[in-house]
């Protein structure tokens, strides 16, 4: 049955969407930020032959590269400011929520509210600069090892180079933060969404290209669209889905008057890491091997095996990848929910699962749940993500069509969604207290 507010949310219609100018201001924001951001991927690094490095990276789009082009929004296969994409900022994050639970002096920080958040951002902030820097001059070093890419190569062109792309990821950084504070949705996803939808059209053609000239059957093309379909549905049906804790509140007697008894739930997730484990996983799937595609000949014999090992549809990287989202989808649960602190809360507020005593007992017995609940929502990614990506592979269809992008587009899509309902029930909810104000007033 339909909560209240969801009712609320199905009335309503673009008259109240009309009336929101605050909520337009933030939609207004969030695309002209989202503009910025993909003209950046057309911004060229300087002393790059486009020719060549467009010959560069069709020999190379089949591996692991191409992925990260897809994460990039196509800015890898132009090499522009943005070709090191939000990943290292990604990867920081990831480093530093490792450390959180290691290190006593963060975790420390991380309970002391928004002040300790700030600091923990910042050392993210750092680590991100730190990251992009090695990542900047690695694939510097590597444009230089191909032939007739970089028209004057040198110890300047590797600063040059090195600066610029450390710029462009700090900047994707802060654009980030501004869309989540000033627009409407996660503004990390929602730079990560709008570099897979814009290179969608193209994909598509491509796959219908493929199709005429007979590299790909009809037959396959539609199996295609209906995996694409079906993950669409599998993703939206699992991403709703919760396990709903009975909860209820004992009756109490304030003066003459009985108040509580009533029953209420708490909503558990299937799937409450979200679209994190995913991003993360293939975050540092890409980082080791940012530029090994691009210096391919050039460095040791072991760099190319594990390249070729790493490539697309190969089993190390489909094992790799399996083993980090299920790591990050536990990893990721146990830092956005806590059950001994939702266990504290109930019980400072009188509430209890029925037939379980408040305090540690209620404690275990939510993360018993949770950790099932996990335990699914781990094989839901890891099959969501994985089993397009054996058909893609054998197939050789685009990589926008495998489960990862599928899962991120349609994930931050219903995220931005539900944020836009939220300031839409707001600002409903704040008119509704303004007439009845001015009603008290006039009587």
């Amino acid at each position: 049955m339909a909560s209240a507010a969801e009712q609320l949310a199905a009335n309503l219609n673009f008259a109240a969407f009309a009336k929101a100018d605050e909520l337009k201001k933030r939609l207004w924001f969030t695309l002209a930020a989202l503009v910025v951001y993909r003209l950046g991927t057309y911004i060229p690094l300087p002393g790059i032959n486009p020719a060549e490095l467009a010959k560069l990276f069709h020999q190379q789009q089949t591996g692991i590269l191409g992925v990260f082009d897809m994460f990039a929004g196509g800015a890898v296969s132009r090499m522009a400011i943005f070709a090191l994409g939000i990943m290292p900022y990604i990867s920081s994050s990831i480093i530093i929520q490792l450390m959180t639970s290691v290190s006593k002096k963060l975790e420390e920080l991380k309970k002391e509210g928004e002040q300790g958040r700030k600091i923990i951002n910042q050392y993210t902030r750092y680590g991100t600069v730190m990251l992009a820097a090695i990542q900047g001059y690695a694939i510097a070093v590597g444009l230089e090892g191909a032939q007739h890419v970089v028209t004057d190569p040198g110890m300047f062109f590797r600063i040059e180079t090195t600066i610029t792309l450390v710029g462009g990821t700090i900047f994707l950084m802060w654009l980030g933060e501004q869309i989540t504070s000033r627009g409407v949705g996660n503004g990390i996803s929602l730079i990560i969404f709008a570099g897979i939808v814009a290179t969608l059209p193209q994909a598509l053609l491509g796959t219908l290209e493929l199709g005429r000239q007979g590299a790909l059957s009809s037959g396959a093309i539609l199996m295609v669209g209906v995996m694409v379909v079906l993950v669409i549905m599998a993703i939206v049906f699992v991403e709703r889905a919760q396990r709903r804790l009975i909860v209820q509140y004992p009756k109490r007697q304030v003066g003459n008057k009985m108040y509580g008894g009533d029953s209420s739930h708490l909503p558990l997730k299937l799937n409450t890491s979200g679209v994190i484990p995913p991003i993360f996983a293939s975050s540092l799937l890409l980082l080791p091997i940012t530029v090994a595609n691009f210096s391919a000949g050039q460095g040791p014999e072991w760099l190319g095996v594990v390249t070729a090992l790493l490539g697309h549809g190969q089993p190390l990287y489909m094992g790799l990848y399996a083993a980090g989202i299920i790591f990050f989808t536990f990893f990721y649960t146990a830092i956005v929910f806590n059950p001994k602190e939702t266990a504290d809360n109930l019980k400072k507020y009188g509430g209890f699962i029925p037939g379980i005593r408040p305090g540690q007992r209620t404690a275990e017995y939510i993360d018993y749940v949770l950790t099932r609940l996990t335990v699914v929502g781990a094989a839901y990614l890891t099959l969501i993500c994985l089993l397009p990506e054996f058909l893609v592979t054998q197939y050789k269809v685009p990589f926008y069509f495998g489960g990862t992008s599928l899962l991120i587009v349609v994930s931050v899509t219903m995220d931005t969604v539900a944020q836009i309902q939220s300031h839409l029930l707001a600002h409903q909810y704040e008119g509704l207290i303004k007439k009845s104000k001015l009603r008290g007033t006039r009587r």
